[in-house]
């Protein structure tokens, strides 16, 4: 049994000629194969083709009004039927008539009076062609999207990971969970704006910025490696434990560190999460901390997370005190140029303080988030 043929018995081949007695010698051809439509006109076979796209195409060229030069382009210029194979059928035997042809897109070209045998070949051959093209076509197509799922799924599985790992270091702070969002977009923002500067436009790729959006939730991480009667304390730290306070930031990369080492390969947006977690304390003139690093040793994604860390401790309430207008922190801001921060980053935020307070009213504290948190540091100042 020829199951090649079994195959091709469902396919379906489109005849176009104007004559109806090469029509007739076509379909009696090829009617025992395969399915057969037939049209009278150019036209009559663009509209059959593109509301129902056959296999092939066997297709006159000299015909009144709309010449197969004309449909072959059009099928082609369709996605529908751009895939369809079309061999020109057709009286015309110079050289450059069948040149003419290939070049619009044709599979073949058969000169009339056409050999049975050659003809029925040639379809097969172009048929059983299409069939492994679009077998290819349907596996690329198939493969394309496992992977966009596979993908999909990665990429939500890790910013769930972020999240819970950034809500733990948010159940032993002062701050809420807003603190987190306001802070990605207030990065996000920046980044953007500074994405065309001179001194940044290598680095601040839309790749780069919406792993720094990604990684940005881990920027306090380290917290929860800092005892509760220091990191609750509502005044100034004693310089014993500011020290301790300060050693957050170590704490905060070893983790991701260790992340790092579990997963045994390198994951862009926890390198990048190290960097936030150790560095983003670090001020620009060389007197922060935890290496004291200056300038632009300091990583591009710490400097950018200080801005927006600090500008939102002075604006944010917390559960020992007020929020600071944004006049104020503006104005803090604006003198840390230079000093605490990269001067191009203030002022970038400068220009965006607008932005900076609708992202601020967006994620604001509700005086439920407050009220939740002041419950949540009282139960751990009872356990300290």
């Amino acid at each position: 049994m020829d199951t090649g043929l079994d195959f091709l018995r469902r396919k379906t081949v489109l005849l176009v000629d104007d004559t109806a007695d090469n029509l007739a010698l076509m379909s009696g051809l090829l009617k025992d194969l395969y399915r057969v439509k037939v049209a009278n006109s150019g036209e009559k076979a663009v509209r059959i083709a593109t509301e129902s796209p056959p296999d092939l195409v066997l297709l006159d060229i000299m015909m009144p009004g709309m010449d197969g030069y004309e449909v072959c382009r059009i099928l082609k210029a369709e996605p529908r039927t751009r895939d369809v194979p079309i061999i020109f059928l057709t009286a015309k035997a110079e050289v450059e008539d069948e040149k003419m042809g290939l070049e619009l897109g044709a599979v073949d070209y058969l000169t009339k009076p056409i050999s049975p045998p050659i003809a029925l070949a040639r379809v097969r051959n172009h048929l059983l062609l299409k069939a492994s093209a679009d077998f290819l076509r349907d596996q690329n197509e198939f493969l394309e999207k496992e992977v966009a799922r596979r993908t999909e799924e990665i990429v939500a599985i890790q910013d769930v990971t972020i999240l819970a790992m950034a809500s733990l270091a948010e159940t032993r702070d002062s701050e809420t969970g807003n603190h987190i969002r306001r802070t990605q977009f207030y990065v996000k923002a920046l980044a953007e704006k500074l994405q065309r500067h001179p001194r940044f436009a290598a680095t601040l790729t839309d790749g780069y910025i919406r792993m720094l959006f990604k990684s940005a939730p881990l920027h306090d991480i380290g917290k929860v490696g800092i005892p509760d009667s220091i990191l609750l304390k509502p005044g100034r730290f004693e310089p014993a434990e500011f020290e301790i306070m300060k050693t957050h930031t170590t704490l905060g990369r070893d983790a991701i560190e260790h992340a790092e080492r579990a997963l045994g390969t390198p994951v862009a947006f926890l390198s990048m999460a190290k960097e936030i977690a150790y560095s983003h304390q670090e001020k620009w003139d060389g007197s922060g901390y935890p290496q004291g690093l200056s300038g632009e040793a300091i990583p591009l994604s710490a400097r950018l997370m200080a801005v927006a860390d600090v500008y939102d401790a002075l604006i944010s309430r917390r559960v020992y005190k007020d929020g600071m207008p944004h006049a104020q922190a503006f104005r803090i801001i604006v003198e840390g140029r230079g000093i605490h921060f990269d001067p191009d980053m203030v002022d970038a935020f400068v220009e965006l303080q607008e932005e900076f307070q609708a992202i601020a009213a967006r994620f604001h504290d509700t005086d439920a988030d407050m009220a939740r948190k002041g419950e949540q540091i009282e139960r751990m100042a009872g356990r300290a």
